[in-house]
């Protein structure tokens, strides 16, 4: 949740049934697992032509390279590496049947409402373009977290709320956030979002049009258990309940291992392996361990799904990200 030298060229071959790659010309560079030719390009929010954030953004820095940060050990004995990752998303079961973090799309002129939030210190107080047509996760009557993900398609602007629901005629939400998605501005130290570590949802979402393309060009937000009362840039809260340092922070950031075999994976399962290895995971929540978040959409192919379920979270190191900051208040990267 991807700044790259050099000019990158894709070659496209296009068939009648499908969308082929063909092999990238030399001095090309290719994603780690070798996916598809990285193009340093992020890819618009599906139906609109915003991206999630500029290119320099944080969540598509490669890491790649980055070093082992020197807590990666402490921090992976305390998050239960015996198990898989498992997808929060997909035709599977969860909180629906075709679950995951619905993301709405709006004109510019959608009506905004007044949102009464429950951390009202730490929400942004404009009115949020929230209605009928607002797709909530889980569900309106859900009991789990029901975020909102709204993206203003004319002026790509994004408006997130947590525990967001409709009673007697008023919205009211835990918190409410609001980003322009074509700047790095982020929300004041210490300050939650619709996240605990107070970072936008939208840009860590796996999402099916970029997964359909072989084309991932993000860190995937992702959640644990135990967590610390620590964050890291860019993270701007936290929520955990341990003070030491031993534990995972929130904006702890996590690499899968390059070596990690693709074999036997369906394509779209290659192509998001390949993200994990490149821009990796970044610890946004507290929640089940190794849950990571993609968007409610009915397409999500079941083979997918149930590929990336063989993913083991022993695969993973935490990396330095300190490298990529260039000010405390900003998610640019070097």
């Amino acid at each position: 949740m991807r700044r790259l030298p050099g000019v990158l060229v894709l070659v496209l071959v296009l068939t009648a049934a499908s969308l082929s790659l063909a092999a990238p010309p030399s001095g090309a560079r290719t994603a780690a697992g070798g996916a598809r030719p990285i193009d340093g390009g992020a890819r618009p929010v599906a139906g609109t032509s915003c991206t999630a954030f500029p290119d320099d953004n944080y969540w598509h820095a490669d890491i790649s390279n980055l070093p082992r940060h020197p807590r990666s050990r402490q921090w992976l004995s305390h998050m239960s590496t015996d198990r898989d990752l498992h997808p929060d998303f997909g035709p599977s079961y969860g909180d629906g049947p075709n679950y995951g973090i619905p993301v709405t799309v709006v004109k510019h002129s959608h009506p905004r409402v007044k949102v009464r939030f429950t951390y009202a210190s730490e929400s942004d107080k404009v009115r949020y373009p929230l209605g009928h047509d607002t797709r909530i996760e889980g569900g309106r009557g859900s009991s789990g977290d029901r975020h909102a993900i709204v993206v203003d398609e004319g002026s790509c602007r994004l408006y997130e709320t947590f525990a967001t629901r409709r009673t007697g005629g008023r919205w009211h939400a835990g918190s409410g956030a609001v980003w322009s998605l074509r700047s790095n501005v982020l929300r004041p130290d210490g300050w939650t979002s619709a996240d605990a570590a107070g970072l936008p949802v939208l840009p860590g979402l796996l999402r099916w049009n970029e997964v359909k393309a072989r084309d991932v060009d993000h860190a995937i937000r992702f959640t644990t258990d135990v967590t610390s009362r620590h964050h890291l840039w860019p993270a701007r809260h936290d929520a955990g309940s341990r003070a030491s340092l031993a534990y995972p922070p929130m904006g702890a950031r996590f690499r899968l291992r390059a070596g990690f075999s693709t074999d036997g994976f369906s394509p779209g399962a290659r192509a998001v392996i390949a993200a994990m290895k490149t821009y990796g995971l970044v610890l946004a929540d507290n929640g089940s361990p190794w849950y990571f978040q993609g968007e409610q959409n009915r397409a999500w192919p079941t083979r997918l799904v149930e590929d990336l379920k063989r993913i083991p979270a022993r695969a993973f190191v935490a990396v330095d990200t300190s490298s990529l900051k260039v000010s405390d208040d900003s998610a640019a990267t070097r």
